[in-house]
């Protein structure tokens, strides 16, 4: 159901069971799936891809011109999945060149006021909270929680199943499986409430934290501690991601 007092523009794609309430705005070169609901007041801007399912509350603006000094005018988007619930006055940004786009994958509950810069990678079932700022170039994993008010600086990582305390912000990236806290930000521990609400087994947690424990605490190198990790901690998918990031890490993790 599109409402009458929403403006649709004509070449605008919209798939099935769509309800658009009133005042929404929907431009050109816009293209959603099934079963979105659009609420009132939301702009869906030049560039906007989604897929199905999704919730767009009031006043969230998706596919916002870029706020970056490289930007030209190309045409560029914002992809967004299936199954995200976006809330009131959320502003998501469009990529700064055609060979990238911003991207939002499935699940993620983006909530009151937050704002994705451009060209940003969130992965799936993330929880971004209330007023955070996630800033151009970063990337954010797999359900990783940002809490309310977290400022994520440019180019920055933020690894799967990690949540950052409200208030925090950092200009280095953040591994996999734990907790970070504190001003100035530092690691604090591995995030075991969500990994055994999620399943992980007692063996694999208990893995996690070992590695941790030599990366954070033998008072060695980081280069050391991965030798270490390798030769201690039994192998597995998430150890190997804990070392992978690490690994790839161009601005260092944070202390």
């Amino acid at each position: 159901m599109i409402s009458p007092l929403a403006y649709v523009d004509p070449s605008a794609k919209l798939g099935n069971n769509v309800t658009v309430h009133p005042f929404a705005y929907i431009d050109k070169n816009v293209e959603i799936g099934d079963n979105n609901v659009i609420m009132p007041y939301v702009s869906l801007m030049s560039g906007t891809r989604m897929g199905n399912g999704n919730t767009v509350y009031q006043g969230a603006v998706i596919a916002a011109v870029p706020q970056d000094f490289c930007y030209t005018g190309e045409e560029t988007l914002v992809r967004i999945g299936d199954n995200n619930v976006i809330r009131e006055n959320a502003v998501i940004t469009r990529g700064t060149h055609s060979t990238h786009d911003t991207v939002v994958g499935d699940g993620n509950f983006i909530m009151q006021g937050v704002r994705i810069s451009h060209d940003v990678e969130i992965g799936n079932e993330c929880i971004i909270g209330n007023g955070s700022q996630v800033s151009g170039n970063c990337k954010i994993f797999d359900r990783a929680i940002l809490t309310s008010n977290v400022l994520m600086q440019g180019n920055t990582r933020l690894g799967s199943y990690s949540i950052v305390q409200g208030g925090c912000r950092f200009t280095k990236d953040i591994p996999p499986f734990i907790v970070a806290a504190h001003e100035p930000i530092s690691f604090y521990s591995i995030n075991t409430h969500v990994l055994e609400h999620e399943g992980f087994p007692e063996t694999q947690i208990k893995h996690i934290a070992q590695a941790y424990r030599i990366l954070y605490k033998a008072n060695t190198s980081q280069h050391d501690a991965l030798i270490r990790i390798k030769e201690q901690v039994p192998g597995s998918e998430y150890i190997d991601m804990i070392i992978d990031f690490v690994s790839s890490s161009k601005l260092g993790i944070i202390h």
